[in-house]
């Protein structure tokens, strides 16, 4: 893959930290420009499951791309039952979204786009993740230290808080920190 992958500019269009790690440790060599001024707004009726699919998509149309280039742009929401957690507004909200999220089960679903000048390529990955019971003391030593509110649910798995709180996972773990990498590097093989 990686040599196959040498013929492309490759851009991650994301700004997130996370991200950047994660294709880093997948061997790829690529520079990142954030893609800005991007409505994440979906349409109303339009399934959870097909939501990240829908906004990598809407970041890849975002991005103009030059020749030989290669970009990887990504969406990661939070479903709880059929509710999707996004970014909190606030500490108020990450507690909130937190205290719900406390003993229960919920649904990462990362969607990503590849898209070069002749070819898209757009997948999505889903794990369940259960949390333990967290206490109030908990949550809210959580978003003092960590501050969340840059992340869908209210959390990063690779926290604190995944540490002290996570009691199981179903699926690729770093689909819930937002890139499904074994899922890309299949996709990325076939460039």
């Amino acid at each position: 893959m990686l040599n196959n992958l040498g013929k492309y500019d490759v851009v991650l269009g994301s700004n997130s930290p996370r991200r950047r790690e994660l294709l880093n440790d997948m061997g790829v060599n690529f520079r990142v420009e954030a893609i800005k001024g991007i409505d994440e707004s979906y349409p109303a009726n339009l399934p959870v499951e097909e939501i990240p699919v829908y906004l990598a998509r809407i970041k890849a149309q975002g991005h103009p791309l030059q020749e030989n280039e290669l970009l990887i742009t990504a969406d990661t929401i939070v479903v709880l039952d059929d509710a999707v957690l996004g970014k909190p507004d606030g500490e108020a909200d990450a507690h909130r979204m937190l205290r719900a999220l406390s003993g229960r089960d919920h649904r990462v679903i990362s969607g990503v786009c590849v898209t070069t000048g002749d070819r898209t390529e757009a997948f999505s990955d889903t794990s369940i993740v259960r949390f333990a019971e967290l206490t109030d003391e908990e949550i809210d030593y959580y978003i003092e230290h960590y501050r969340p509110l840059d992340k869908a649910g209210a959390y990063g798995i690779q926290e604190w808080i995944g540490n002290i709180g996570i009691s199981g996972i179903s699926g690729d773990f770093y689909n819930v920190m937002g890139l499904p990498t074994r899922k890309l590097y299949q996709v990325l093989k076939t460039f």
